[in-house]
């Protein structure tokens, strides 16, 4: 195995443990980030959700899960049956206890799960805000698993020591992993509600894979699997439609708008699915614009092309001139997911986009591009002074993002103007185009 595939490789870590024991809040200590869903009430967590973390240069997998509970029925069950599955999938399994409680049934429940899959574990007692609490966390030495580290998800005590101890046990390489070494690509079929990404799934895959009702927002959790489409393999993900924005959602449909986004931010390349056979909507136009606002290739998929008469298509051709013009640079294909028309021709979309997003251009390029444009177009003055662009470079790719080195700050006018052209120069196709102005500043007298 090469240096570099070796790198590619990331052990995969799995947190169970009964429910409301703060396991999702505990990813969050640990990614340094708040993404997973947290609110002070069992059963929230339901999938298996798998995010990227480090620790001391040491990049892993962890994989949060749902509350497990044995003799589980209905869906208490199956998210009993994610969680089992994540801990056979995983190198290493971080258990996590509420030393506020103590020792319960459905934690030597776990044990005995734990016992059986052989993996290592690593015990996390948590809601140890502060040291009168140790005491607490010493009980559960009684579990037999070894020693409990003390840990407060909430304020972050411990948190260092618990990811060293997850460090040690962790192999040099992994015995399992969910990741293929140049795997398939990951593509989020996004949507209002009821436009087809289920069905359209189902037809990628050549079955059943996801629920389909005429009903809105049957789909509530990320659906994955992978498809074959004009001979390339993908990671296809089904989506919960976005009906309204996340803060405005309530229930099950907030949570489900938050996996959404999750799958999203997860993603390389989102299919934004439209009713062809509607006008378009604002919601839809929230979608496309948060897939751009993540960062991620896009590919804009008419839907239900079967149902649109001549008539429609004209209608609809004036509605993407005046709504979705703003997004031209977006391949788009029309698609019939109930009949199978166009949906091969979404592999050659995907890719395109792919390639726009990762594109790297040359620092000597760009900066020769800059020195043309800023010579023909300098930027406007302004309490009379005008701001120049010192230097560029490309800062980042997937999406490419450049850096503008400037001598003062940048009308948004002028910064939209630079981007068009970039887009002109060098295509960027399917993909956003991020710029960062970096102001030189003042120095101090």
């Amino acid at each position: 195995m090469t240096e570099s595939a070796e790198e590619l490789i990331k052990p995969v870590v799995a947190v169970v443990g009964r429910p409301n024991v703060g396991k999702s809040m505990l990813v969050n200590r640990i990614i340094g980030r708040r993404e997973a869903v947290v609110q002070d009430i069992p059963g929230v967590t339901r999938d298996r959700v798998s995010y990227d973390a480090s620790w001391n240069g040491r990049e892993f997998v962890i994989v949060d899960t749902g509350g497990w509970a044995p003799d589980a029925k209905g869906l208490a069950a199956q998210i009993a049956e994610q969680a089992e599955l994540a801990i056979a999938a995983a190198d290493t399994v971080l258990f996590v206890v509420d030393a506020s409680v103590g020792i319960q049934d459905v934690d030597e429940a776990v044990v005995g799960v734990l016992r059986r899959s052989r993996k290592p574990v690593v015990l996390a007692a948590n809601k140890v805000d502060d040291a009168r609490n140790e005491a607490e966390a010493a009980m559960m030495w009684n579990l037999g698993l070894g020693e409990p580290h003390p840990v407060s998800a909430l304020h972050g005590r411990g948190s260092g020591d618990l990811l060293d101890a997850l460090m040690d046990a962790l192999p040099d390489a992994p015995q399992e992993t969910d990741e293929v070494i140049g795997g398939p690509r990951r593509v989020a079929i996004v949507g209002r509600p009821n436009v087809g990404k289920s069905s359209l799934l189902n037809k990628l895959a050549h079955q059943q894979r996801s629920v389909v009702d005429n009903v809105a927002g049957t789909t509530v959790d990320p659906v994955d699997e992978l498809v074959e489409v004009g001979g390339i393999v993908y990671r296809f993900i089904d989506t919960a439609g976005i009906r309204r924005r996340v803060k405005e959602a309530s229930g099950h449909e907030y949570y489900a708008s938050l996996r959404t986004a999750s799958a999203i931010e997860r993603a390389e390349v989102c299919v934004v699915v439209i009713d062809a056979s509607e006008p378009i909507a604002d919601q839809d136009l929230r979608v496309i614009t948060m897939a751009e606002e993540a960062g991620k290739a896009l590919v804009i998929a008419y839907n239900k092309w079967d149902l649109t008469d001549e008539e429609r298509r004209h209608y609809l051709n004036r509605e993407i001139e005046q709504d979705i013009q703003a997004f031209s640079w977006a391949p788009s294909v029309n698609i019939s997911a109930l009949t199978g028309r166009g949906v091969d021709r979404l592999s050659k979309a995907i890719e395109t986009a792919l390639e726009g997003w990762e594109t790297r251009i040359s620092t000597g390029k760009l900066n020769a591009f800059l020195g043309r444009i800023t010579a023909a177009h300098p930027h406007p003055v302004r309490g009379g002074k005008q701001s120049r662009i010192l230097f560029g470079t490309q800062a980042h790719t997937c999406p490419p993002t450049f850096a503008l080195f400037t001598s003062g700050q940048l009308d948004p006018g002028y910064v939209r103007f630079l981007r068009r052209r970039l887009r002109e120069e060098f295509g960027f196709a399917g993909t956003p185009v991020h710029i960062e102005v970096r102001a030189r500043e003042k120095r101090k007298k």
